[in-house]
């Protein structure tokens, strides 16, 4: 198999360099994520406790990373490839958005060749002969949509970036869930630790509940608890499960947003993250989901934080959008999702 320096339109311009990187560079790769974040979507948000764990922490174990520099030693692109789940590797090449267009086109199409190598071994490391990898890019990013076109993916999906205020008396003020409908935080073992059966209670509904979503695909429970703990955000007291009558029927899991600061580098306040929230098919309807959230935004007041976001498929099937609306979140700015079909070669 060749190297894709060797492929045309797939080599690095003279005098850059390639190298896995490790905690030494997540200061640069944080500002460069940071420099793109500005350009593409009007402003930063990268933090070094994400990029610290992605590159160096519990995070590395299941991603593939290389560090693209150019003559001088600075830190220009970044790309990353994370094993998921079966069948399924998120792509990210991010190249500094100061390189002029030339050089940055040559700096992505390598970026991207490399990440296809990734995607292979990784496949090859599941025992598959295909995979899907899946990549993404801000709305308004034409520069990153017109690498991921040549790199052969298509844009498949839009997601809405929703972000709703919190106020200290919603701690206490908001309404009960309806008669037969119960939310409680998943139960805590002696150690501390939460109760099994309700990680695999909420495991179990979460994957019911998305199996009529898009792209939607099989992850077992070991690695979804295991990508989940993999967050600086992950807090074992942000999961909650809903019942019905007394068996599960929806639940959430959140995580925290902590020790982000803005262009001028002052603290921005801590904040929740909705991650995952879904309800059983047999028991929409009935007020669950909106319990849920109600729990999480009750939780975010206590915890003194001012803000709770979340991700929704811009063509939700069970319209959750119109539920976030209603409950005072709105769309802060739009991500796109991009895919490719990668099939190994036989042998």
């Amino acid at each position: 198999m060749t190297d894709p320096a060797d492929r045309p339109g797939a080599s690095l311009p003279e005098g850059w360099t390639v190298h896995e990187p490790g905690a030494g560079d997540v200061p640069e790769l944080v500002a460069l994520l940071r420099r793109h974040e500005r350009e593409a979507r009007g402003w930063p948000g990268a933090d070094s406790e994400v990029v610290a764990a992605e590159v160096a922490g519990r995070g590395s174990v299941r991603r593939d990373h290389l560090v693209l520099r150019d003559p001088d030693g600075a830190a220009r692109a970044w790309v990353s490839c994370y094993d998921r789940a079966r069948g399924r590797v998120v792509v990210g090449v991010t190249v500094d958005p100061g390189l002029p267009d030339d050089v940055a086109d040559r700096v992505a199409g390598y970026g991207f060749a490399r990440a296809e190598e990734f995607g292979r071994a990784i496949a090859r490391r599941r025992g598959l002969t295909a995979t899907q990898l899946d990549s993404g890019s801000f709305q308004d990013d034409q520069r990153q949509r017109r690498w991921l076109t040549a790199a052969g993916y298509r844009h498949v999906r839009d997601w809405w970036q929703m972000s709703r205020p919190v106020s200290p008396e919603e701690a206490t003020s908001l309404p009960p869930p309806r008669e037969g409908v119960t939310v409680r935080p998943v139960r805590r073992d002696d150690d501390g630790m939460p109760d099994e059966r309700d990680l695999r209670a909420v495991h179990l509904v979460l994957e019911e509940s998305f199996a009529d979503h898009f792209n939607s695909y099989r992850e077992t429970f070991e690695e979804f608890v295991e990508r989940l703990r993999a967050d600086p955000g992950h807090r074992w007291d942000h999961w909650w499960l809903a019942e019905v009558d007394g068996r599960p029927a929806g639940a959430l899991v959140g995580s925290a947003v902590t020790g982000r600061v803005d262009e001028e580098g002052r603290p921005v306040p801590d904040a929740s993250y909705i991650d995952y929230i879904g309800v059983h098919a047999s028991a929409r309807g009935r007020g669950v989901a909106k319990a849920l959230l109600h729990a999480a935004i009750a939780d975010a007041a206590r915890r003194g934080r001012t803000r709770i976001g979340l991700e929704v498929d811009a063509d939700s099937p069970t319209g959750a959008d119109g539920l976030y609306r209603s409950m005072g979140w709105e769309t802060r700015y739009v991500t796109e999702s991009w895919h490719r079909d990668l099939h190994l070669d036989a042998g």
